[in-house]
Parts: structure tokens; sequence; C-alpha cells
């Protein structure tokens, strides 16, 4: 049965409602980053750019990088705004836009997430790189689809144990990174823990302005929280939720930070653009490898 205009929305242009992107305008590799002002800090680094359009904050450019077709595309803040981008880029791969009939042979993407983030541990020294080996939704927006397969309750019941989540928020989630994909971004300077994802930027992240938090401790509790190892490495606002609708989905996800802060010992980059520049070049010359 097609799927209906109301649920999937189409410009007059036939392109995808938020993305203003047609299938042709994409690659397989896409680099995502939250900054629409990003997107071009990495295609300078493009042999040439074929496609360039934005909507709102979703900035997209395809071009080629060393003989590999590449999209750069901005995500804007929060999970949210991952929902849109992940549904609208699946269906420009998988749903026929003209039947509106999901298709038989599935496209899977590989999603590479660019972005900048600060430690909580002391050994993850500034200026390093992370790729997040799990995200922890703390946002709750996964929790709108059926998640079963994809979630790992004894680190998520640890978790809820040991910060003593409180029972009116969202149940948090686990959801796991592409391991083939993974491996493509391995290296000396690159380290790994679990990412955090909230909701927003200053409550969620136990920031205080004027309103005082339901647990002014759980950041102190995030930071000292360890399942077997792994840690909590940082704190941000899309990983976990381009992994969990990438898994869903049958796409291949990774999450990549420039460390440019250190929480936990009170250090700042003296270069934040450097660090930024060098995991952009980085991230470029493994996907073509």
């Amino acid at each position: 049965m097609p799927i209906k205009e109301s649920e999937l929305i189409l410009n007059p242009d036939g392109s995808v409602y938020h993305l203003n992107l047609k299938p042709e305008h994409i690659a397989q590799d896409i680099i995502f980053v939250g900054d629409q002002d990003r997107v071009e800090r990495i295609t300078q680094h493009f042999d040439s750019i074929e496609f360039s359009i934005q909507k709102r904050e979703f900035k997209t450019q395809t071009g080629i990088y060393k003989n590999k077709r590449i999209t750069v595309l901005s995500t804007g803040i929060g999970p949210d705004n991952i929902d849109i981008v992940l549904n609208e880029l699946d269906a420009l791969v998988n749903i026929d836009l003209n039947t509106r009939e999901p298709k038989t042979n599935l496209t899977s993407l590989n999603i590479v997430r660019v972005g900048t983030s600060g430690s909580l541990q002391k050994d993850i020294p500034v200026d390093s790189f992370l790729s997040s080996t799990y995200g922890l939704d703390l946002n709750g927006m996964l929790h709108a689809y059926q998640i079963n397969q994809i979630i790992h309750p004894e680190i998520e019941n640890s978790f809820i144990d040991f910060t003593n989540w409180h029972q009116n928020k969202s149940r948090p989630i686990v959801i796991e990174n592409s391991k083939w994909l993974e491996k493509k971004f391995t290296g000396p300077k690159m380290h790994s823990g679990i990412t955090a994802t909230a909701g927003g930027f200053y409550g969620p992240q136990g920031r205080v302005l004027r309103l005082p938090l339901q647990d002014s401790e759980l950041n102190n509790k995030i930071d000292s929280f360890s399942y077997n190892g792994l840690r909590v490495t940082n704190l941000e606002m899309e990983t976990s939720v381009i992994f969990g609708l990438s898994k869903l989905l049958g796409h291949n996800a990774v999450s990549l930070n420039a460390i440019i802060a250190n929480r936990a010992t009170g250090e700042f980059s003296n270069d934040p653009k450097k660090v930024v520049d060098d995991l952009i070049v980085y991230t470029l010359d493994k996907i073509v490898n």
C-alpha cells in the first residue's frame, strides 16, 4: 500500500519536504555536521562539488574527494532534527518517491558524524579524537519506535541503578555503533567510549541559569558510571539517535568528535579550529581508504 501524502511529504518539485533533496543528490557515504557553516569547511577539500542546496538549517553539498563521491549535510541541533534527517535520507534511497512504495532491494548508507565535544574523563586529552562505541540516549525520542532488537538492557539497568534515575524521566537507551564502519576510523589518536545524548543544552546537560535541576548530582553520576570498563566519555545531543535510527533502518553509523575541552581537568584547546580541521581531513582520508 502506498505511503500517504500526509506521512511522506514531498515538495512540488518531488524533493523530500525538509531537506529539499532528490535521490540523485546524495552519495552513499554521508558526513553529518551540526553547524551549517561546517559543511564548507569539509567540502573545501573536495576536488569538485556537483550539488549544493540549503533549506532552513539543513545544508547539503555533494562532490568528489579523491575519486570518492561524498555528501556533507548539516543536521542542526538535537535529536528531533536527526529524526527528520535520517527518515528523509532513508526515504530517498529506500522508497520509490513516484509510487510511494518501499523498495524491494534496500540500500545501506554509511553515515559519519563529525562534531566537537568536551571530554568527561581525565585520560582523554584535549586535541584528541573520540569515536563513540555506544550512544546513551537520555532524551527519549527513540521510544516512539520499536527498539527492542537494538537496545542493551544490561547496560541500561546498570546505569539506571547507579544514577537512581527518576521514574518520571524517559528510560535510558543504549545503542551500539556500526562495528564495521568504526574499524575504518581507528588510529593512535582515536579514543572510544559511551557518548551520552541529551535532549537539550541547559537543564538536560546539567547547566543551571535560573531553573533548579531535578537531580543536581546527575552529571557527577554520569562521569563516574562504569560498566565492564565502559565509561561515559562525553555528552552531546545527536549521537544516540543517529545510532538508533540507523540500526532500525539498516544503515551504518559512527560518531567522531574533536575533543576541544576536558571538563575533568578544566583545560580548553589552544587552537580548537585546528583540532576540528585535523579531524575533518582524518575523516575524509579514512572514508576513501
